[in-house]
């Protein structure tokens, strides 16, 4: 009874959450959605309205400053801005998420209570870089390197598709500090902005998530101390995989949002247009569509929960995480397909909001770890049984 009581006091507290976020999201997302795509703006000022709702440290502990709720709230958090702009619910999943779980769960005392309360409020927006322009999902071969020298490390290398990559005040950076593709051969480090030899480079100009920026970190002879290192030396990729676990639950409640917002419309659109006499929705063609696209909506929505539960109960999570991935990332991307196709020619124009969700789900396939390596994960799991 205890741990069914537990159970109901969550729920609660997610859909009081969602019913926050979702308001929030009307009045200060909405209005705004085309502009921001159309323009690639990235709205930092809505980031720091999110820090004050809460939106940004969910994760984090009250002790400094956030929320101090689990990754079922946060997958709420993350459906319910995505149902109105993946962009923006692509930033608050990497802020939340990478940059700032990373620090959380690997970060000493003093580097937790120097970075989480700014992170948590909003204050600053964080970046988590582990990608490279040659290296892909070759992380171990990276070229980033950070050589110790006394008691600093000197970083240089460069990092793309990195979510604030420009705009982000601070960023976890995992570099080289061993042999190329060898064990153990990779750290983390807390890189702030300002640091000399620290800059962001090249804007993405993408086919979606256009409000949520995307672009290179630069590294140029860029010293940092010693304790901005997080955890040993040679943990940053064991620690990225971790981090990761927690990331494709993040993308998997991403591509739930996009794929509920993309059938919402498309139910909407198919109840109201009339053709030889009726809705749309009576022919039996878009019917079925219609069915389709709910059942595999509840599908990637029970994958999702479940693996934010396990990782909230705090057993593994691999497997879980890296099955709502590819599933919810798949399914977002038919549902907005079908979307498009039941609004016809009108699905085809920015006049309407499916083909913006037709855009943005393509990323959830190939966003920290495609559905290639997803499958890859999940198989390697199965046979090591």
């Amino acid at each position: 009874m205890t741990s069914e009581i537990g159970e109901n006091q969550v729920n609660d507290i997610s859909q009081l959450i969602a019913q926050t976020v979702r308001d929030f999201a009307l009045r200060q997302i909405q209005p705004f959605v085309r502009e921001w795509d159309e323009a690639q703006h990235f709205p930092i000022e809505l980031m720091r309205q999110l820090g004050e709702l809460g939106v940004l440290g969910v994760l984090v502990p009250e002790e400094y400053g956030g929320a101090g709720l689990g990754y079922r709230a946060y997958v709420s958090v993350i459906v319910e801005l995505a149902k109105i702009d993946g962009a923006i619910g692509l930033s608050v999943a990497a802020h939340n998420s990478l940059c700032t779980n990373h620090i959380l769960k690997f970060g000493t005392p003093e580097q937790k209570q120097r970075y989480l309360p700014r992170l948590a409020t909003g204050e600053w927006i964080g970046a988590w870089g582990l990608t490279e322009p040659n290296t892909g999902s070759d992380a171990g071969n990276m070229r980033t390197i950070a050589v110790r020298d006394g008691d600093e490390w000197v970083l240089n290398g460069a990092k793309n598709f990195i979510t604030h990559g420009k705009s982000g005040q601070v960023a976890v950076v995992i570099a080289r500090t061993g042999e190329p593709n060898t064990p153990h051969n990779a750290t983390a480090f807390v890189v702030e902005r300002g640091t000399p030899g620290f800059s962001g480079g090249r804007k993405e100009d993408k086919l979606g998530m256009r409000a949520s920026e995307t672009a290179e970190m630069l590294f140029e002879d860029c010293r940092i101390p010693d304790n901005q290192r997080l955890g040993d030396v040679g943990d940053g990729f064991v620690q990225a995989m971790k981090i990761l676990d927690g990331g494709r639950i993040s993308i998997a409640a991403l591509s739930l949002g996009i794929a509920q917002g993309a059938y919402e419309h498309a139910l909407k659109y198919a109840q109201e247009r009339q053709q030889f006499g009726q809705s749309i929705a009576r022919f039996q063609a878009i019917a079925f569509k219609l069915a389709d696209m709910a059942t595999s909506i509840e599908a990637a929505r029970l994958l999702t929960y479940q693996a934010a539960d396990l990782n909230d109960a705090g057993k593994p999570v691999t497997k879980e995480s890296a099955m709502a991935k590819l599933y919810a990332s798949e399914v977002a991307v038919k549902t907005a397909d079908e979307a498009v196709q039941i609004f016809g020619g009108y699905g085809y124009t920015k006049d309407y909001p499916v083909e913006k969700f037709y855009r943005d789900a393509k990323l959830c396939t190939i966003g920290e770890g495609t559905s290639e390596i997803q499958r890859v994960v999940i198989s390697r799991l199965l046979l090591s049984c």
